[in-house]
Formats: C-alpha cells, structure tokens, sequence
C-alpha cells in the first residue's frame, strides 16, 4: 500500500509503514559505514509514563523467530515480542531545529496517558510528549 501524506511517501508492508525519509537516512547510514547485507532491527527498549520506548540498530544477525520484510528498499527486522506493539507503526525520520535529526517511530499500539489532571503520581514532571 502506497499513500501519499503531504510531502512524504509512506510504504506500508507488514504491520510498520516507513516513511521514504527514514528509508533514505537508513540506505544512507548503511552506504557510510559498508555495511551491506544489514537491516534495521526495531525492537521494544523498555517503557515509561508515556508508553513503550523503541530502539533501532543496525544487524546482520536475523534469528527464525524474528519477522521481515523490506520497505523502501531497506530490509526491517523485528523481534516476536516487539512485533505486537509495532503494528500499524509509522517510522519516520525528522530533521528538527530544536531537538535535532533522528528516527521517530508513532505507534497506535503503545499506552499513553494525560496530564488533564496535573502531574499528582506521574514522574515524568510534564517533560515528556505524552498523547492527550
């Protein structure tokens, strides 16, 4: 599935869409370094207030158990658990003033919570970018 969202392309295959930003920063990475015949693994690395945090390497060590599959050209790896909170994700890759580049990933899979209420019992003192 292919669809078009303002300037950028997004490509769905599997359960993850990545965007055709986050597929060029990849392809590029792996051109810099020669590292070919890698993927992107994305995996679960731990949660907080505002949800599931994700990570992102570079990995040439696929096991059986992991899913695959290419989008935009870059072969995407991710583990049997991470896979549940990864589906319907969106992968980006962001190029902001403030908080610099890197990788995004929106997923509609992940808890989040509201400081509707005032911070009372969250740790996270109103810093993070929780969904209301």
């Amino acid at each position: 599935m292919l669809e078009e969202l303002g300037t950028k392309t997004i490509t769905e295959t599997q359960a993850v869409s990545l965007s055709s930003a986050a597929s060029d920063a990849v392809k590029n990475i792996l051109a810099e370094r020669n590292l070919e015949g890698y993927a992107l693994r994305v995996y679960v690395a731990g949660g907080g207030c505002c949800g599931v945090n994700f990570g992102m390497a570079l990995d040439n060590s696929i096991r059986a158990v992991d899913t695959t599959f290419e989008a935009n050209g870059v072969k995407v790896v991710v583990d049997e658990v991470s896979i549940d909170y990864l589906r319907g994700a969106t992968i980006d890759f962001v190029n902001d003033p403030v908080r610099g580049a890197g990788f995004t990933v929106d997923s509609p899979n992940t808890a989040s919570h509201s400081h509707e209420h005032g911070e009372d019992g969250c740790a996270c003192g109103g810093s993070c970018s929780c969904k209301s």
